[in-house]
């Protein structure tokens, strides 16, 4: 996993106020905290973050006011519900070679039997324990072939070298749910209850 840099700034503003100031420049707030430290206010740029965070558990490497450097990960990322901007991150703090826990996104690939079944995701993302400088970005399972009734916990999932699952083994990850036969509209009568009826009325 390649690491992002971007400058921060420390903050000692806060509030409602404060923080739409800080969007108004096209910045966002946040926070660090990890490892039993007081938390750090953070100001971050807007376009910066916005791209790293594109990466799941993307490694940042923040310069904070040009004097220290610090790795993080984000933990907590809140938007806009409307627009989608950032409104604020929280970040923690992490050490290299220090396991973390996170989620990893499920990626499925290939396609199921024949039948028109669905695909249910029971797990969107997957609990893994990695080391902070090595999290993967998503793992990815093959459904090929795959019947209703089919399937795929979490045991199940081939994990990169020196990531281990965060979940129960027999958590389920992936089914194949079987496809549902359409109903009649309400209201109408099949051919065949239609003739039904028509039969018993002429007895």
């Amino acid at each position: 996993m390649s690491e992002v840099k971007i400058s921060a700034e420390s903050r000692s503003e806060f509030g409602k106020g404060a923080a739409r100031r800080i969007r108004r420049d096209h910045k966002v707030p946040g926070v660090l905290y990890g490892h039993g430290s007081d938390p750090l206010h953070l100001t971050l740029p807007g376009h910066e973050l916005l791209m790293a965070l594109r990466t799941p558990n993307v490694l940042i490497s923040l310069d904070i006011d040009g004097k220290t450097n610090e790795l993080a990960i984000p933990k907590s990322v809140q938007r806009d519900p409307l627009k989608g901007f950032l409104e604020h991150v929280d970040l923690l703090l992490v050490k290299r070679g220090e396991k973390v826990t996170v989620e990893v996104p499920v990626h499925a690939e290939g396609e199921l039997a024949p039948g028109g079944n669905l695909l249910e995701h029971v797990l969107v993302a997957l609990p893994v324990e990695a080391e902070a400088t090595h999290i993967p970005e998503a793992v990815t399972v093959s459904v090929e072939g795959l019947e209703a009734g089919a399937s795929i916990h979490a045991k199940d999932v081939k994990l990169p070298s020196g990531v281990t699952l965060a979940v129960e083994e027999d958590a389920v990850v992936l089914q194949v749910l079987a496809a549902q036969a359409e109903e009649a509209p309400e209201g109408e009568e099949t051919e065949a209850e239609g003739e039904a009826d028509e039969a018993s009325a002429e007895a």
